[in-house]
């Protein structure tokens, strides 16, 4: 089964507080809000639908996290399954919450010493354990759309689609059975040419490096380079595709008026 596709997916940031706020925009484009006077260096990011936190960023001193050495360090608190709390404490640059319940939230060091595809991991876990898995009425998740770049130098994507219209790809994200998936081909192609919609998620696979979480796609949809090239993108705020990210409600209105070839 060909999978080299899924490689293109890993995220790309630098895991310090700059480089997690940025990555954090361009995902789920939420803005940190800073609450406290007395903390000016504590920001918050939460969900827009029940303004519940899933990210906390702090300056510590070294000594109240129980670090040798003098001086502060930014960490960021994220909420965790509590099951899975206790082994990732014991992974570098993971601690007990300093903040927040220990029993269901953990601290992350930012100061690049903890890989960005596990950050990116464990931020998806928390945006998800604080989310809405239903709306306040009962009804199920709205599906959420997704924007993710690949590389048209390292994969085909046309090659899988010919097969079978699926391809799978590495998933780093919260990506749902539903949600459509606009895939964006880096340069020189620089345009959105697929649509598809995710048909399995958080398929796990051994692959040479360990195991991964792998996500299948479905093609539904193919658009021309002209129709949402990046100056299109651009016009409708999506600045870069650098990571996995969501439609702008203007990127999403202007697609709808896009006709179907």
């Amino acid at each position: 089964m060909h999978r080299k596709g899924s490689d293109a997916m890993q995220p790309i940031f630098e895991t310090t507080r700059k480089g997690l706020l940025d990555f954090v925009l361009l995902r789920y484009h939420d803005q940190p809000e800073y609450l406290w006077r007395s903390s000016p260096g504590h920001a918050v990011l939460r969900h827009a639908e029940n303004r519940k936190w899933y990210l906390l960023v702090m300056n510590l001193p070294r000594e109240k996290l129980g670090m040798p050495g003098g001086g502060s360090v930014d960490v960021a608190e994220l909420k965790c399954d509590p099951i899975l709390s206790g082994s990732l404490r014991g992974e570098p640059g993971i601690l007990p919450a300093y903040h927040m319940n220990r029993d269901s939230w953990i601290t992350v060091l930012l100061d690049g010493s903890v890989d960005p595809e596990r950050l990116a991991f464990l931020l998806d876990v928390s945006y998800t354990l604080t989310g809405l898995g239903r709306a306040k009425n009962g009804a199920p998740r709205q599906n959420r759309d997704w924007l993710i770049p690949a590389n048209p130098a390292v994969y085909d994507v046309e090659q899988d689609f010919a097969r079978d219209g699926t391809i799978f790809w590495k998933q780093t994200t919260n990506v749902r059975v539903g949600d459509p998936v606009y895939l964006y081909m880096a340069a020189p192609v620089s345009a959105v040419l697929h649509q598809c919609v995710a048909r399995q998620v958080e398929i796990r696979e051994d692959g040479p490096d360990g195991p991964r979480r792998l996500m299948k796609l479905k093609l539904v949809r193919r658009f021309s380079p002209e129709q949402l090239s990046r100056a299109v993108l651009q016009q409708h705020g999506i600045r870069t595709v650098r990571g996995p990210c969501g439609l702008t409600n203007s990127l999403r209105h202007y697609i709808g008026t896009l006709p179907e070839e």
